[in-house]
């Protein structure tokens, strides 16, 4: 998924069908000089749907596509002749996509399943013809009702990741390294901050055929929940992992209060991150020793599962995947 291609937030212009409207005929044939009356309905206006897909994973085909227009529904027609539905306008969007009001911001619906639909904009309600109402005191009216108007608002469709884990860490600390050794995602690598603009999603395998999805989010920064660094943008992402893993660099002046940063900006976004099961990573361990390691351990928070590992030399990747693993089925 490249970063230049991941888009997580549009604004479109959503606009379902007009109704058609009801015929107000009355029957006339060689025999009949005075039939009564045989309007049909008018049909519906197009829905403009949602539609989930698991194979897409951002928002890029609907960037430049800004107004979306459904259908109108076709007047009906003499002999009890219903009008067309209008053809509905299906957007096919990735799964964890929400679709908000523009002006008040409230979310309309919500995409979490493959072939899962919902109606963002219904069409308007086809008008009836007058055979709905005729009566012993009005047996021929000449009057039917018109289609209802279809709706045109203004909607966001905002993505966030579905992923079982996702990395948190300050910038540098190996997030993406992690990633393209237990996947086959190559997210780009670098030596200088905010290498990562965009998350980057890879599979990782494990025992017996068995995988999970992890999420590598840019790095977050002290101060992020207020806009500084890359600010909320990809703070939404972390929302819909199942469980979160913590990466502090060991050569981080000091491990803890880094930690302790990291949860302080996820707790400002959003309380509830903090229910998610954590687990600390301390990365880059190839460059201490034993001794060195033992010192670090004891400055951590007790009753964290914590592993150090070594994306470079492979240390600990097996143990990190066992905890993920006991983590997200326990």
């Amino acid at each position: 998924m490249a970063s230049s291609n991941f888009i997580d937030y549009v604004k479109i212009c959503s606009r379902s069908g007009r109704g058609g409207g009801g015929s107000a005929h009355l029957h006339r044939d060689k025999k009949t000089a005075k039939g009564g009356p045989d309007g049909g309905d008018g049909g519906r206006g197009g829905h403009v749907i949602l539609r989930g897909n698991s194979q897409l994973w951002t928002l890029l085909h609907l960037q430049y596509r800004k107004h979306v227009i459904a259908e109108n529904g076709l007047n009906g027609g003499p002999d009890h002749s219903s009008g067309a539905q209008g053809h509905d306008e299906v957007l096919e969007v990735p799964l964890g996509t929400i679709a908000r009001d523009a002006e008040t911001g409230e979310v309309k619906c919500e995409i979490t399943q493959h072939g899962q639909e919902i109606i963002l904009t219904p069409g308007g309600r086809g008008g009836l013809g007058n055979a709905h109402f005729k009566s012993p005191t009005n047996q021929t009216p000449r009057y039917a009702q018109p289609g209802e108007p279809g709706i045109e608002e203004w909607v966001v469709l905002e993505l966030k990741l579905l992923a079982d884990v996702g990395l948190v860490g300050f910038p540098n600390a190996g997030k993406s390294t992690l990633l393209s050794v237990v996947s086959a995602a190559k997210p780009k690598i670098a030596n200088y901050a905010f290498t990562t603009l965009a998350p980057n999603l890879g599979v990782v395998a494990y025992r017996d055929y068995k995988s999970f999805v992890m999420a590598d989010i840019p790095g977050i920064i002290e101060g992020a929940s207020e806009g500084k660094g890359l600010g909320l943008r990809f703070l939404r992402h972390i929302e819909r992992n199942s469980m979160l893993l913590f990466m502090v660099s060991c050569d981080s002046a000091d491990i803890a209060d880094e930690y302790n940063v990291l949860l302080k900006e996820l707790e400002k976004y959003n309380p509830e991150l903090l229910d998610k099961k954590r687990i600390l990573a301390i990365t880059k361990t190839d460059m201490i020793d034993e001794e060195l390691e033992a010192e670090i351990r004891a400055t951590l928070p007790e009753g964290l599962p914590t592993v150090f590992i070594s994306s470079i030399t492979q240390k600990n990747i097996g143990t990190l995947k066992d905890l993920i693993w006991q983590a997200l089925n326990s």
